[in-house]
């Protein structure tokens, strides 16, 4: 038995809505903002939620260091890495520098988090 039905996972950032537009454009999820301060992006069929919490005195995670973990990041499945590799550094993510497999890519999203495009 599932205790709870969709997930919600939650990033700490410095600015939630520039944060929250990214993946709501990466995922092609709508944005809808909390009158709590935070931003929630969800899909259309009202599944699970990303959310987004601006923190004072936020610092990224590193990648591939362990000094301040990364503690969560996203794998989002795509059918071509050029194509979207193009597409996210577009949206204003940046290419990890450390790059350990050939199905899949890291990247960093505007607040340093690392996210993974993969094939599979």
């Amino acid at each position: 038995m599932a205790i709870a039905r969709f997930p919600t996972f939650v990033y700490d950032c410095p600015d939630a809505g520039r944060l929250a537009r990214f993946y709501a454009t990466l995922l092609s999820w709508d944005v809808q903002e909390d009158p709590g301060g935070w931003i929630d992006i969800r899909p259309a069929d009202g599944g699970s939620c990303i959310s987004f919490q601006q923190v004072e005195g936020y610092r990224a995670p590193e990648w591939p260091g362990q000094e301040r973990p990364q503690q969560l990041h996203l794998d989002v499945v795509v059918p071509d890495l050029d194509a979207a590799e193009a597409e996210v550094l577009e949206l204003g993510a940046t290419r990890a520098a450390h790059q350990p497999g050939t199905t899949f890519r890291v990247f960093l999203d505007p607040a340093g988090h690392p996210f993974c495009l993969c094939t599979q």
